[in-house]
């Protein structure tokens, strides 16, 4: 597997499709993997509301130019889709969008088979999945987190074991009293409980991300590393607000915090970290750190 100062070139397909009768839309993915090698990890990433398969591409990318398969779903929020408050799958969108990761999970076999030489080169005892905000999230579902209710009883437990590690991107905190007003009005799955997500993870905060949807400060997209048992990662970024440095693209309008270098670095330290989780031999995430842009915390 490459290291990080080496890149193997990359191949990429898109959409691939799953049937998905159930979903009202068939899935479309964007498969990327390096042209060559064989026993490739997986990461199946989930992008946040209103994304899609082409986001993410300054982490996709390097992903895939250092060792990884990346599957990356259109979730049904997606603005390329148009589903709107009126359709009746909106209220249950974030149950979907696990759905969604299980899925690929579930179908592999025909990922493999939609791109032209992968058949055969994928590690399915290495699989991880990370996401970024929303997606961060319903990433954390197959980790162990859970929903709470109204009453504050934890929903289904959607925790996949053939997931081995997770990357959890400005991932939203608690629920309840640490909402606004508009947030707990209008997502009341927005309310986690992370005290049953085992799966090691590495939480991605910016000490800069101040949300509306939360009446405390940057502290809360760190909930999940603190309210979670361990093996857990803590990556906090300095001046890094909820795009994180651009992590969402190349040049979109949304990034509030242009930084390549935080990019480079989450590219790294991400890498890094998903390289230990799934091979315990590699020492790449005891070697990482994190320089002046940041601090790294280990339970």
């Amino acid at each position: 597997m490459p290291r990080p100062d080496e890149a193997a070139t990359v191949i990429s397909a898109r959409p691939v499709v799953l049937p998905a009768p159930d979903r009202g839309d068939d899935l479309h993915l964007r498969v990327s993997a390096p042209a060559t090698g064989d026993d490739l990890p997986v990461i199946v990433f989930s992008h946040g509301f209103g994304e899609s398969l082409d986001g993410y591409a300054p982490l996709v990318d390097f992903w895939a130019a250092h060792g990884f398969v990346v599957v990356q779903p259109t979730h049904l929020d997606s603005r390329k889709l148009e589903v709107t408050p009126g359709d009746p799958r909106y209220p249950e969108i974030w149950r979907h969008r696990v759905a969604d990761l299980s899925l690929v999970l579930d179908r592999l076999d025909l990922v493999e088979a939609a791109v032209p030489g992968l058949a055969g080169r994928l590690d399915r005892g290495r699989m991880a999945t990370a996401g970024h905000s929303w997606g961060a999230q319903t990433a954390s579902m197959l980790l162990g987190a859970r929903v709470l209710d109204a009453e504050g009883v934890p929903g289904k437990d959607m925790t996949d074991p053939r997931i081995k590690a997770g990357v959890l991107l400005a991932v939203p905190g608690t629920g309840g009293a640490d909402l606004t007003s508009f947030a707990a009005e209008q997502f009341s799955f927005m309310n986690p409980d992370f005290a049953g997500m085992t799966t090691p993870a590495l939480v991605v905060a910016g000490d800069g991300d101040r949300s509306a949807l939360t009446v405390r400060g940057p502290e809360w997209f760190t909930d999940a590393y603190f309210l979670s048992p361990g093996p857990k990662s803590l990556l906090t970024l300095f001046g890094a607000e909820h795009s994180l440095g651009g992590i969402s693209g190349y040049a979109v309008t949304e990034t509030t915090d242009e930084s390549p270098a935080r990019v480079a670095l989450i590219q790294r330290l991400t890498w890094a970290f998903l390289r230990s989780a799934l091979y315990p031999a590699d020492p790449a995430w005891s070697a990482a750190s994190a320089g002046p842009l940041g601090r790294i915390h280990t339970e």
